[in-house]
């Protein structure tokens, strides 16, 4: 059994997934997506990658309102993805605020470069503090 650092990796690689598909338009399902990565089936993966697809363009837009001289568009995919993570977890999950901030600053200390790490904990710090952010 995976814990939640573990599936919220999972989580990253299916999204991932589909924007390369999007991007490429290629035809896919999302619950094959699902099952590649998992041997079991799981509510919160399923309900996480559900949620950021549904909520996606909600959360390109957070994110490019509080980036700094950057667009989402601009950013790696991986990038990209680890930034819908946190900002979902943080707006629409009863994840603790300071949880959902510490794991996508972990996924991206594994998958990206220092700089876009502190960015991305500069993000999703200031969507925290703002008016954006519903306790």
């Amino acid at each position: 059994m995976k814990n939640r650092s573990e599936l919220r990796e999972v989580i990253m690689k299916v999204i991932y997934q589909v924007l390369i598909y999007d991007n490429t338009n290629l035809s896919y399902d999302v619950k094959d997506l699902i099952k590649e990565q998992l041997d079991v089936e799981n509510d919160y993966v399923d309900v996480m990658v559900a949620g950021i697809l549904e909520k996606k363009a909600e959360l390109y837009q957070l994110a490019n309102k509080y980036l700094v001289d950057w667009k989402m568009e601009r950013l790696n995919k991986v990038d990209q993805v680890i930034i819908c993570i946190g900002i979902y977890e943080l707006i629409h999950t009863e994840t603790p605020a300071i949880v959902a901030i510490n794991e996508a600053v972990e996924l991206s200390k594994k998958y990206s470069e220092d700089a876009v790490t502190k960015m991305i904990n500069g993000v999703l710090d200031n969507i925290y503090h703002s008016e954006d952010y519903h306790e």
